[in-house]
């Protein structure tokens, strides 16, 4: 990934401290920057995570699913708390379990204790689609490569990030 000029200056750094003062811009440029920054970084990523969920047949909805069910002890959550942990809509997760169910990758069950809540419960089959997408990701030669080896690095440097905007509900 090339990420500097051929002088080892990053263009979206300089163009904006650089410019920031001599254009009357108020306060300073960082918050800016910071922003810029990550949503850039955003978007690479999710590039790079549509390119392997489209191999993998899987929607980025079905994906945060099918890996959060899969860290579960028992491989199972209700759909309320799929809801509150992926910050989505709870009809948004139901359909998505619903199609992941039509695929196979997830059974929908009654709750044993609360006949008002479903379950869902990760298959086989979808613990191995979501740890091909897991795989590809963290590979060398895979659309992250060029973060080999620095993936941790780069959640420790965010996590206090998110942790000083308050992003600890789940």
């Amino acid at each position: 990934m090339h990420t500097t000029t051929d002088n080892g200056t990053d263009p979206l750094v300089t163009g904006v401290h650089d410019r920031w003062t001599d254009q009357g811009m108020a306060g300073g440029p960082w918050p800016f920057m910071a922003m810029c920054s990550i949503g850039r970084l955003h978007s690479v990523l999710k590039k790079a995570l549509d390119v392997e969920l489209k191999k993998a047949d899987l929607s980025r909805t079905g994906y945060f699913l099918l890996t959060t069910l899969a860290l579960t002890g028992e491989g199972s959550a209700r759909l309320s708390t799929l809801s509150r942990f992926l910050m989505m809509h709870p009809t948004s997760v139901k359909l998505t379990a619903d199609q992941l169910e039509r695929d196979g990758l997830v059974t929908l069950l009654p709750h044993p204790h609360d006949r008002r809540a479903t379950l869902v419960r990760i298959t086989g089959d979808g613990r191995t689609r979501a740890a091909a997408v897991n795989e590809a990701l963290e590979s060398p030669s895979g659309p992250l490569g060029a973060l080999d080896g620095i993936h941790r690095s780069v959640f420790e440097a965010l996590q206090p990030v998110r942790l000083a905007v308050g992003d600890l509900d789940l």
